[in-house]
């Protein structure tokens, strides 16, 4: 299985991020992910369109953009525009999940579709076929730096058994919580694109990202 990390610039210094960006660009890092926030869909605000397109003319990396905001339908073209390549959509979010993929994929995008820990994978079986990634939250969405929850791996290993038994091979991605605990938990459920902030950001971040990538080779 091939991992892949994907650091929240959430959790960046913004004062910094052009550069912190190309520290993980110099350590092989090849995603990153971008988590969007309305106030609405989630409490917090985060940053939008003008952020991405400004890291999007001096990066190459993989826009992995999160979308977590109500009716995310409405943004798919902009965001596309301003350099998205892969975006993700919460299936909570969505009047119509299936045509909201349907638009993403149109779009010329890789789509994937975010699930809240209360939400069962049970609820977007019928588009597994679809979309090219799942993201289970492993926390509750719209806030860093908080504890992972311990139902998440269970729920790790109903979507990938799902995924057998549907014959279908798409990466699972999981946000919230990652830390040098709960990662060799993640791997070994099934998940392959992993989001870290704080994990990543704070303290030497070069140092961060290869004391996770030896944790990566170890599984």
């Amino acid at each position: 299985m091939e991992y892949q990390l994907c650091p929240s610039i959430l959790s960046a210094d913004f004062n910094r991020l052009g550069e912190q960006i190309q520290t993980l660009e110099r350590q092989g890092l090849k995603w990153l992910h971008i988590d969007v926030m309305d106030g609405d869909f989630v409490p917090s605000i985060s940053f939008g369109m003008p952020v991405i397109r400004s890291i999007r003319r001096e990066s190459n990396m993989f826009f992995d953009v999160h979308l977590m905001v109500t009716e995310p339908e409405r943004y798919i073209q902009d965001f596309v525009a301003c350099g998205a390549d892969s975006i993700t959509v919460h299936a909570e979010a969505c009047e119509d999940l299936e045509r909201t993929v349907e638009r993403i994929r149109d779009a010329g995008v890789k789509a994937a579709i975010a699930l809240k820990p209360a939400t069962s994978v049970m609820e977007v079986s019928y588009l597994l076929q679809d979309i090219d990634m799942l993201l289970i939250m492993t926390v509750q969405p719209g806030f860093g730096g908080q504890e992972y929850i311990e139902d998440s791996t269970e729920k790790i290993r109903q979507a990938r058994q799902m995924m057998k038994e549907e014959g279908v091979e798409i990466p699972i991605q999981v946000d919230g919580g990652i830390d040098e605990r709960t990662l060799p938990i993640v791997l070994e459920a099934g998940a392959s694109r992993i989001v870290a902030g704080s994990y990543v950001f704070n303290g030497d971040l070069a140092e961060n990202v290869k004391k996770i990538g030896k944790i990566m080779e170890r599984e």
